[in-house]
């Protein structure tokens, strides 16, 4: 198989399953086209005993049809058994199969889209139960790993169920997508070329999502590739979004408002503001909805500086989904070079800095470490607030235990940004609006996080605390 970047953590594991000394269940979930599958078939390559991928939208007679292909191939005698009828009977073929193999050394089992196979009225979930309960669990050399694209389902459905499968998951795995570093890692043998501006932007756009990474073409420009992938007529990535949502959720269309009213405010929106604005009513559902896009990492909750938990924010995080929303939606399917003629508008240019500061957001352990403060304890968080006659507002504050609080101004750009006389008026109001607001007794520091770092003037060197560079978030430690 391809070589597999970053993931040190999780492939630790995965393998260390092979040699303990009783049964595990392990569910790796995570946003779909995050790597799942390609990171257990890496991890178990020729060790398993049994492998199935469930089917999209079929019924239950044609999962168990693709069950019984499965059973065959790693159990030839199986060939001329009738196929299951039930999951029950399907699983006890399985252990059948099992059953007959030398009794030692682990054996893998590996069901890839489970959510697929839980058909309506299937009983799947039950005879999943019953073959852990009744027999995997009460032997010492079954390694069950399942996974699927729906984070939602596995969490709710395995790792927090309340029935016969409550706490029967060993091990729950959850898969984010690649850092920078890891980025820059996956790009090194395929792209050398693509310096670190290069695959920022490109992270803009497609985050850490290897399955959009892999379709970067090697010979063109990270602005070249974007324009392909997302505003060609037949652009790989022109389509993703309905089908993104469409295959994770049921009845996606909540789901669909939710992200649609989010990407229209870059801070957020409290639930009530969220659901006015996504026209959803104050319930269960909604409820719901909003924590399976959290669970697959599609959207956060997050609390700002000072405020209660009451006051929560709900802030869009996808990238992909940001950008399809800021630009390929409405775009004319006739407008071939859409981004590459719109690099310098002010839309693109808007987009691009609230994008940075998301990408900042996500590597914060390196920028704590970049600060020197990795070990000290901290809260991070975002501010939006007045002093009763002037309102201010910070993206990212992180406040230390040892007694200062980092203000984080964050500057996408390409070349050294320069703090002007106007800009620099700006930052000195910012801070005072905030000390005056919060009666804050700590030191305020101002940090600044750009890509190629400032200008040295006098108002840089009168201002800033510390000036980070993107290099920072490439952090791999």
């Amino acid at each position: 198989m391809a070589k597999i970047i970053g993931r040190k953590g999780e492939i630790t594991v995965l393998q260390s399953f092979l040699s303990m000394d009783s049964s595990t269940f392990a569910a790796v979930y995570g946003r779909r086209r995050v790597g799942k599958t390609f990171l257990i078939r890496n991890v178990y390559e020729g060790q398993f005993t049994f492998q199935l991928t469930g089917l999209a939208n079929v019924d239950l007679s044609h999962q168990l049809t693709n069950f019984h292909a499965a059973l065959v191939n790693y159990f030839p005698d199986f060939e001329d058994q009738p196929i299951a009828t039930t999951w029950f009977q399907a699983f006890q073929q399985l252990i059948k199969g099992i059953e007959l193999l030398p009794k030692t050394g682990k054996k893998t089992v590996f069901l890839d889209e489970l959510p697929w196979l839980d058909t309506p009225h299937s009983f799947f979930i039950s005879a999943l139960e019953h073959f852990w309960n009744s027999w995997a669990s009460a032997r010492s050399d079954i390694n069950l790993v399942v996974c699927g694209s729906a984070a939602s389902w596995i969490i709710n459905q395995l790792i927090n169920n309340t029935g016969g499968l409550y706490n029967r998951v060993t091990h729950p795995i959850y898969l984010e997508p690649f850092t920078l570093a890891e980025c820059e890692a996956y790009f090194k043998d395929k792209i050398p070329s693509y310096d670190r501006y290069h695959i920022l932007q490109l992270y803009m756009v497609f985050g850490g999502i290897p399955f959009y990474l892999n379709a970067i073409d090697p010979s063109k420009s990270a602005a070249q590739n974007i324009n392909d992938l997302c505003f060609k007529a037949r652009g790989k990535l022109r389509n993703e979004f309905e089908k993104l949502y469409a295959s994770l959720f049921k009845k996606a269309d909540k789901h669909i408002a939710v992200i649609e009213a989010l990407a229209q405010q870059a801070m957020g929106m409290e639930r009530q503001a969220l659901l006015k604005a996504a026209k959803l009513p104050d319930g269960g559902n909604t409820t719901t909805v909003l924590r399976e896009l959290e669970e697959s990492s599609f959207i956060r909750k997050y609390h700002t500086f000072g405020k209660n938990k009451n006051k929560a924010l709900y802030q869009l995080t996808d990238f992909y989904s940001l950008f399809y929303l800021k630009f390929i939606k409405n775009n004319s399917p006739y407008d071939d070079d859409f981004w590459i003629n719109g690099l310098d508008q002010p839309n693109a240019r808007a987009w691009s800095g609230y994008a940075f500061e998301q990408i900042c957001l996500l590597h914060l352990p390196q920028i704590k470490r970049a600060l020197g403060i990795g070990s000290v304890q901290t809260q991070s968080s975002a501010w939006l607030g007045s002093d009763g006659y002037e309102k201010a507002q910070i993206d990212l504050l992180i406040d230390r235990r040892d007694q200062v609080i980092n203000l984080c101004e964050m500057k996408f750009s390409i070349k050294p940004f320069t703090i002007d006389k106007a800009y620099s008026e700006d930052l000195r109001r910012k801070i005072g609006v905030f000390k005056d607001s919060t009666k804050t007794t700590k030191a305020v520091w101002l940090t600044f996080i750009s890509t190629y770092g400032l200008t040295p003037n006098v108002h840089a060197q009168s201002l800033v605390h510390t000036s980070l560079t993107m290099d920072v978030l490439f952090d791999f430690s």
